[in-house]
């Protein structure tokens, strides 16, 4: 397992070891998803949502970039015929992590703006 708080929580959501994960976490936590404003306050709300939700998923970091006490990540979540992705930025305390901003996608991609597509391939 990763000695960087980001990574390991990670890493132990994959394995469902949710004490694990709980060691890495501030006991006072917020974690934020603008994309569909909500707000997780404690640890433990944050962590009951990540039990709750449903089986069936994987985690595959595929960057992790870590700066002092910040840090940013890429994640894919493949679950069933859906790819979930997400970008989060967090902030460690104390060797904890205290504070995360999760950006997620569920990968179904709209339409480009026609403006632009002399200057763009599609992914």
């Amino acid at each position: 397992m990763s000695t960087n708080p980001v990574q390991g929580m990670w890493e132990r959501f994959q394995a469902r070891d949710w004490d694990g994960a709980a060691e890495l976490i501030h006991e006072d936590f917020v974690g934020e998803w603008p994309n569909t404003a909500e707000r997780m306050e404690g640890r433990d709300n944050f962590l009951a949502v990540q039990r709750a939700y449903p089986e069936g998923w994987t985690i595959e970091v595929r960057r992790i970039i870590v700066d002092g006490d910040q840090a940013a990540v890429e994640v894919r979540v493949p679950h069933g015929d859906q790819l979930f992705h997400c970008a989060g930025f967090y902030e460690v305390r104390d060797g904890r992590i205290a504070r995360a901003t999760e950006y997620w996608s569920d990968g179904v991609p709209g339409e480009p703006p026609a403006w632009r597509a002399e200057w763009i391939q599609p992914l």
